[in-house]
């Protein structure tokens, strides 16, 4: 009993209302199941309708004590954002948690790389984040408070923070505005009670790296790049996710953080070794 109280006093995310965009696949899906199984009322969104709803349907199944929405909407367009805040505020009056996942990444050789790849993912990755977060800022901020602010978490990456190359040059480029973005979103939200803060991933099994670490033997490969020779698993992200949103959380905004096994601190070799 004890044990559950320190639970709740760190990691409560229960009856809080959450948006977690490309909720579908991958990581937003390890995220959106985490605070649904966690208490959580969920809405899922992707451009993809089956996809969310057979994600709902598979988390729902597990009994959660809210059954997870969905929205299909496309937030790399102006009117696909809008669409979306009009879907959400026509169920909900406020919202405690906002988790922009939606991403995209393009990869190709230098000298190769497509000039509109660069528009296409900055629309969504940057673009897309910052609006839809600066349209849904009133029902963000409507129930914050010191005791109890409201988060905003964006997805980032260890590719934009470290100069790592292998081709996603506009992708690389993208998750480095979000982790700016998330630090003066952080500065200015502060005074309204909100955190605003990002994880930079490194390797984990997704629809986007299923052609890196799909296998076991790609993933043993890709591992073998990884300091702590592992990619991430899922309790990496839904970990830091109850962390950030739950109580403990609530007095830590404009961090980046790095769950990558070390990527981001590796130098390669010594020096004077």
């Amino acid at each position: 009993m004890q044990d559950l109280k320190i639970f709740k006093n760190l990691f409560d995310v229960e009856d809080k209302v959450a948006l977690v965009t490309g909720g579908g696949t991958g990581i937003g899906k390890i995220i959106s199941e985490v605070l649904a199984l966690a208490g959580s009322k969920v809405y899922i969104t992707s451009r993809k309708l089956d996809i969310i709803k057979k994600t709902a349907e598979e988390i729902n199944l597990k009994k959660p004590k809210h059954q997870i929405n969905f929205f299909c909407s496309d937030i790399s367009s102006e009117e696909g954002i809008n669409k979306l805040v009009d879907n959400f505020i026509s169920n909900e009056k406020s919202l405690n948690i906002l988790v922009n996942n939606s991403g995209v990444s393009w990869g190709a050789p230098l000298g190769k790389f497509p000039y509109h790849a660069w528009d296409r993912v900055m629309k969504l990755n940057v673009a897309g984040l910052f609006h839809l977060t600066q349209c849904l800022l009133p029902y963000i901020s409507s129930k914050a408070s010191l005791e109890n602010p409201s988060r905003i978490i964006n997805i980032g990456s260890v590719m934009g923070t470290a100069p790592l190359g292998d081709g996603p040059y506009s992708y690389s480029a993208s998750k480095a505005a979000v982790h700016q973005i998330t630090k003066i979103l952080a500065k200015e939200l502060a005074q309204k009670m909100i955190t605003v803060n990002a994880l930079a991933p490194g390797p984990f099994l997704s629809k986007m790296t299923e052609f890196a670490v799909g296998t076991e033997e790609k993933e043993k490969k890709i591992a073998q790049n990884v300091p702590m020779g592992r990619i991430g698993k899922p309790n990496d992200i839904q970990s830091s996710v109850l962390y950030l949103c739950g109580p403990g959380g609530s007095y830590i905004t404009g961090a980046i953080l790095p769950l990558d096994g070390g990527i981001h601190i590796a130098t390669g070799p010594e020096i004077f070794e």
